[in-house]
Formats: C-alpha cells, structure tokens, sequence
C-alpha cells in the first residue's frame, strides 16, 4: 500500500467515533466511512486491488497446493527418492530422461534400476549416509542417476562446475568436505593436471575414476578406484592405472549388506528412515562476496523450487520439457530435470547449449517446455531466421535474467504463449514467480495480502549495501518504486521458509539479518537490489556485492582477482563487471597495476585460458600505475565502475579480448565506438 495507509486508518477511526455519538445508522455510517476512506486516497488501493486480485488468486492457488503436499511429504516422511518412486510405479516405461547427444531413451523404471544400482555401488565403496561425494562431470542422464542413486542411501553428493580449473577446482572440492569424487572421462585431463592435490583435498583421499578415454555411460566400463595417500605417498602417476570395472556385472556378482530380496524377487533397500529436512546434495553458487559457497539443498527444497516451477507456470504432466542448461546449476537439475522426478515429466538433457540446434532439437523430441537464462533466449533472436523456428510445440519458456527488449521479440519471433519468468537463488527463501507474462517482471507480491508470503524490499546503502534500520532497529520497507535489498523471513519449522545455508557455517551467518520486521526475528538477506511497483511487480535492477553476472554465470570478483594476481606475481588487481549496450549481464573488466609497463596481452591470455573459465576471463582489460586503494590497503573499483572502458575517460592503456581472434587488442575510440554500436561480437 501506499504512505497515506498509515494516516487513513487513524482517520477513520475517529470518523467512526464522530458518526456514533451522531447517532447516525449503520447504514449511513458505513457510507461515510466509505466516502472518507475514498477522498483520503483509499480508491487508489482499491484499484490496484481490483488489477491485480486474479492474479494473485492464481498466485495464492499454486503456494496453496505447494504447501498442501510439502504438509503430506513431512507427514508421510517422504523424500525425492521415495517421491520418484511413487512416479515410477505409475507410469514405469514412460521416457524419463533423454540424452540428446546419443538419443538414448531412460524410461523411469530404468532410471530407477540404474540409481538402484549406483546406491548399491555407493555402498561398496564403505560411503555411509552423511559421507559427502564430489561429481564432477558434463551434463547427461548418468549425473541424475548418480546423485539419485547416492541419496538412496544418504549419500550427500557436491555438484561441481566442470567449467572449473586448478585453484577454484580445488576449493570446491576442499568446502564440501569431501571423501570422494566422481568424474566423467571427458573431464580426465583436466584431474590429471591438479594430479595427486585432489587427493590431499579428499577427507579419506578417494578418486574414482572412468576407464580413460572411453566416454562415461552406464553400461561401459565406469569406475577404476585407486587410493591416494598424498602426503604419505611417493610420487605416483595421478590417476593410477587400474583396470576399470564393468558396473553392471559387478552388481550382479555382489550383495552388500543394505540389501535385501523381496518376495517378488525385486531388490530394495534397507536403510534408515530419511527425512525431508535431510540434506541431498550441494550446488555451488558465488553469492555476493567471496570465493564459491556450497549451497546446501534439502529434500524440502528441492521439491519446493520443483514444484513452484510446475504450479506457477501451467506445466501438465505430458509436457516435454528441453533442458540445455548445465545440471551443476538449480535451474537444470531443480527447476528442469525436478519435473522428471517430482511430476512424471520427460525431460531432454543436452550437454551444451547450441542455438543453431535448439529448435531442430526441439521438434525432434517433441518439446512443448524450454528453460532459457536471458543470454540464450538473446543467442537465438541473433541466429538467421530458419524454418524450424516456427514448426516446434513449444508453449512455455521458463528461466531468469530475461531483459525487457528482448522478451516480447522473443515471445513473437518464436510463437511463445507464455514466459515463465522467476527470480530465486539457489539457497534464498525469497523465490518469487511471474505468472502473468508481465514483461520485465521477475514476479510479483500481493499488495492485498502482502504478508501472505514474508518477503519484503528493504532500504539499503547502495554503496555499502547495508540495511538502513530506523530509531528502533528494525529495517525500513522501500516504497513503491524505491530501489531495495529482497530479503524473506526465516522460519525454521515452515518448509517454504527455512533457510538451510552453506556447508560453511561463517558464510550461513553472513547471509543473516535479525531484529528485521520485528525485534527477535531474522531474515535471509539476497544482497540483490530489486524494485517493486504500485501494483507489487517485482523488477531486478542490479546484483549486489562483488559478483556479477555473465555468460548465465554468477562470477566472483574476489576469487578472479586471487587467480589473476597470482598469474602476475601477486601484482595489484582489480575485477568488476562493466555494463555494454545491448548485451546481458555485465562482462568482466580488470585493472592491473603495471609498474614496469612491460606488460604481455599474449602470454596473460595463455594463462588465464588455462586457470579460468571462458565466462570468468576478463573482456577488457586496463593497465595503469596502480590501483585504486582504500587506507586500509582495500581495493576501491568505485571510480574505475564508473569509467568502464571508454577511453575518453582515461590515458591508461585498455584492451579488448576478440574472442573471434582470439588476443587481446588495443581499444581505441573507434573500436569502443563499434562496441557500444553492438557492431562488435563480446
């Protein structure tokens, strides 16, 4: 609501006093109290009510239905296995999961046989439930088998970025608390490159390994164990030379002890009791400070950001849904291949995005769902127009980051009813859904209702990006239009509200707020600064911290500035996302302090290709004496964000990486000019 609330309700209370000394009737009372609640600014709440009710009637129905089956879950103590189960009994030769790149089929009792078969494997290897699993590998149905199959058991796998190199590799597997990993062959060659470190980083130094070159699908030859003793250990070769085992037959050969047979000859397992509240696996994410957190996700919320996906956007249980994001990242193994496992769906996995066949791919399985990040839905309006394009099914596109020019483009150019739109860390409890196509809108809260679902915009320090508290301490709620922090009231005991936090618990407590909408209360704080309308549409303006976004990836200014530092011999950098016209996201820019001014654009790209990820090398790059630093030795990027890489605005050299060229070249006024024309592929 708007500020007069505050000064109407007061109002008509004393104007209902006033009537009833009057000894006026109810009836013309009741009137009055109308006529003053309209005159003092009332009838503008009432309009918004009366624009936005049905679809908040919509929004109200999906959480309902959301918490009606989160309350027989918790009852029934279900999890996502026992759940997938339920699914697998109801239709077991319908397609679950399609691999694109060799269009092989898993029906769901197959994809139940082969987790069955991974659970017992697990086992084998003397994993207990608690114990922590690195995988570390491409995207395909074996990954969702095998993080399936390890929760069977209770076996809490790590999802790690096959994007990563070297030192950020490492720390991922190190945060988890790791005692094993698990790897696909096509990722052999960058293990064997940290060699025995992987090991050291392993609680019980344990790597499991494919037979080498072959690629990793279930019925070839699949793990070779070795045990690495790091530090204890001679040199050895990284990755020792043992035969491989065929898995299948290795399961038929052998019964572990968390077996049994059934009377009708089938196998089950005999574990403890698992619960919703218990964790099933770790996601990566960067947040908004610091080197990657591992997100805890429990089987709560897993089905929570599933099941929002499915009610909120109109999905059916025939649809098809193509998923081309990678499965280490919530949004393709929750939102997309957690219709397959929650809701019956088939769901195409591809390993890698390719705009040149995504509707041709479509067509071919019969797609009537695609998930996007906004990059992808931009990558295919700047592909030639071809006939595919408008013969596919496809009704929904769901995903984030979708940018308000390319949207309604991309809805008419495509012949998409409907785009699903949503905003939602992978750890926050502050998810929000567009349900109502508004472009540019990454969902909304009911004005009506506001507290029906406790998230909230709060005031914050732009620069610092603390709250602003007022003479109580609590926060101080934005108004309309004002820019502020989303954050969502936590509630351990409601499903829909806790916030589980990372395996690091000083990393949980930083993402905290407490003494927040009342004394003694707290809240997860996203650090995303958002603007919320009149009519409680929601718009993301900007993500806060040292993070920004490119490619569809969150990047870790602090983690890039470490790696770059140590390339240059601990020189002085500072990483920040600059915004180009027309792209998504920020692309990333470094300012290097170069004293000698001997600086090689040829050998820092060779290096960085090899410790970093496409999406985290820096685009532009800026050489100057030295860099910008607080008095107490901080990097400061204020002054260098807002130059960006105009060359106008400053004498120190710039460079630009052409990824068509592949080096880093001068920028001048006139390439920075073709830049900002867009007439310039980043």
């Amino acid at each position: 609501m708007g500020a007069g609330d505050g000064f109407r309700a007061p109002v008509a209370v004393i104007t209902a006093g006033l009537l009833s000394v009057l000894g006026l009737s109810w009836f013309w009372s009741l009137l009055a109290l109308l006529g003053v609640y309209l005159c003092s600014g009332g009838w503008r709440f009432l309009y918004v009510a009366a624009c936005t009710i049905k679809r908040d009637l919509v929004g109200l129905q999906a959480l309902l239905r959301v918490k009606s089956f989160m309350s027989h879950y918790v009852r029934t103590h279900s999890t996502v296995p026992s759940i997938f189960a339920q699914r697998v009994a109801l239709h077991p030769e319908k397609a679950a999961l399609v691999e694109e790149s060799t269009g092989e089929v898993w029906s769901f009792s197959e994809l139940d046989r082969r987790s069955n078969a991974v659970a017992q494997w697990a086992v084998a290897q003397g994993w207990t439930s608690g114990d922590v699993v690195a995988v570390f590998m491409e995207s395909r149905p074996l990954m969702v088998a095998l993080w399936l199959g390890m929760a069977k058991v209770g076996v809490e796998p790590a999802l790690i970025n096959f994007n990563l190199r070297r030192d950020s590799l490492m720390h991922c597997v190190g945060v988890s608390g790791a005692r094993g990993m698990v790897f696909g062959a096509e990722l052999l060659d960058v293990i064997e490159r940290v060699g025995v470190n992987v090991g050291k980083r392993l609680h019980t130094s344990q790597v499991y390994q494919p037979a080498k070159k072959e690629s990793l699908s279930y019925k070839s030859r699949l793990y070779g164990k070795s045990t690495m003793k790091g530090e204890r250990e001679q040199k050895t070769d990284p990755v020792p030379e043992e035969t491989p085992r065929n898995q299948d037959q290795e399961i038929e050969e052998k019964d572990t002890s968390v077996w049994h047979r059934q009377t009708d000859g089938r196998r089950a397992c005999v574990t403890r009791v698992f619960l919703i509240s218990d964790r099933l696996f770790y996601i990566y994410t960067s947040g908004t400070t610091g080197l990657p957190k591992a997100a805890i996700i429990v089987h709560s919320r897993y089905y929570r950001i599933a099941a929002f996906g499915y009610y909120s956007f109109g999905l059916r249980p025939d649809d098809v849904v193509y998923c081309c994001l990678p499965l280490y990242h919530s949004a393709g193994n929750i939102v997309g291949v957690g219709q397959c496992l929650l809701h019956g769906l088939t769901v195409v996995i591809r390993r890698k995005f390719s705009a040149s066949r995504f509707w041709d791919d479509c067509i071919k399985y019969n797609c009537t769902v695609v998930q996007y990040i906004g990059e992808i839905c931009r990558y295919l309006l700047s592909q030639p127009v071809r006939p595919s394009e408008s013969h596919h099914q496809v009704r929904v596109a769901v995903g984030n980051g979708l940018r308000p020019n390319v949207w309604e483009e991309f809805m008419k150019r495509f012949n998409i009813r409907r785009i699903g739109e949503f905003y939602g860390a992978t750890e926050c409890n502050c998810s929000l859904a567009n349900m109502d196509n508004k472009v540019g809108s990454c969902g909304f809260n009911s004005v009506i209702l506001p507290s029906l679902y406790p998230i909230r915009l709060l005031r914050a320090d732009e620069d610092t990006m603390e709250l602003i508290r007022d003479s109580r301490g609590l926060c101080v709620p934005c108004k309309p239009g004002e820019p502020g922090i989303i954050v969502g009231r936590i509630n351990p005991q409601d499903p829909l509200r806790r916030f589980d936090g990372y395996a690091n618990q000083e990393a949980t407590n930083k993402k905290i707020a407490h003494n927040v909408f009342k004394q003694g209360d707290s809240a997860y704080v996203s650090g995303d600064l958002m603007v919320m309308d009149e009519f409680g549409y929601v718009y993301f303006r900007d993500r806060g911290g040292d993070t920004y976004r490119w490619r569809g990836e969150n990047v870790s200014t602090t983690e890039v500035e470490g790696i770059l530092s140590a390339l240059l011999n601990q020189t002085d950098v500072a990483v920040y996302g600059v915004s180009v016209p027309g792209v998504e996201g920020k692309a990333g820019m470094a300012a290097i302090a170069d004293v000698t001014n001997d600086f090689n654009c040829e050998t820092f790209l060779r290096d960085v290709q090899n410790a970093l990820p496409s999406y985290a090398r820096p685009v532009f790059l800026r050489l100057s004496p030295e860099v910008d630093k607080t008095g107490t030795f901080k990097i400061q990027k204020t002054r260098l964000q807002k130059e960006g890489f105009d060359p106008r605005q400053t004498s120190d050299r710039l460079f630009f990486l052409n990824s068509r060229l592949g080096r880093y070249e001068s920028l001048t006024e006139e390439l920075y000019s073709a830049i900002m024309q867009g007439k310039v592929s980043l």
